[in-house]
C-alpha cells in the first residue's frame, strides 16, 4: 500500500515540505518499504489519506535515505511516525517517555484518525503538545535507554 502514498527521498524535500505545508498536520513515516509492520502502518495510512485529506498530508520516508533525521528524532526503532503543523514539530503524550514520535503501527484506522485530529485541533488552538487519544493497550511500549558518553 506504500505506493499509494507520496514517497520523500532526501532532506532537501522533506525540508520544503515541512516549510510548505501550511494548515494541515504533516504525517511523516519514517520506515522501510520491506518492514512487515512498515507495510502494516502504510495500509492504515493510505486508507485513511483520503478521508484526512482537509486536515492532513501524509508521506512515506525511506529511513535509510535521510540518515540525518534518523539522528535528529533519535529514531532507532523503524517505523516511526513524525508529526508536524506549520513547521511546528507536534508532539503527543503517548503515556511513554518519548512524546516526539509514534513508534510502530496503529492497531486500528480509527486510532490514526483521532490522533491526526486531536494535533489538528490542537495545533489551532495554538499547542504544541496534545494528548493521545489512543488507549494506552494500543500503544507499543518500550524503554529509553541512555548510553553515558
Amino acid at each position: 500500500m506504500s505506493f499509494l502514498l507520496p514517497k520523500l527521498a532526501s532532506k532537501k524535500e522533506i525540508d520544503q515540505v515541512i516549510k510548505t505545508t501550511q494548515d494541515l498536520v504533516l504525517v511523516l513515516r519514517f520506515g522501510r518499504n520491506t518492514d512487515l509492520t512498515c507495510l502494516q502502518l502504510d495500509e492504515i495510512l493510505a486508507k485513511t489519506a483520503h478521508d484526512l485529506s482537509k486536515m492532513a498530508a501524509i508521506y512515506c520516508v525511506d529511513a535509510d535515505s535521510v540518515p540525518v533525521y534518523l539522528q535528529y528524532f533519535d529514531i532507532t526503532l523503524i517505523p516511526a511516525t513524525v508529526f508536524f503543523f506549520n513547521g511546528q514539530h507536534m508532539k503527543v503524550d503517548y503515556g511513554t517517555p518519548d512524546h516526539t514520535k509514534f513508534i510502530g503501527s496503529f492497531k486500528t484506522k480509527q486510532d490514526f484518525i483521532d490522533l491526526v485530529e486531536i494535533i489538528y485541533r490542537g495545533a489551532m488552538k495554538g499547542k504544541v503538545m496534545v494528548t493521545s487519544p489512543i488507549d494506552p493497550k494500543n500503544i507499543t511500549q518500550y524503554e529509553l535507554l541512555y548510553q553515558d558518553i
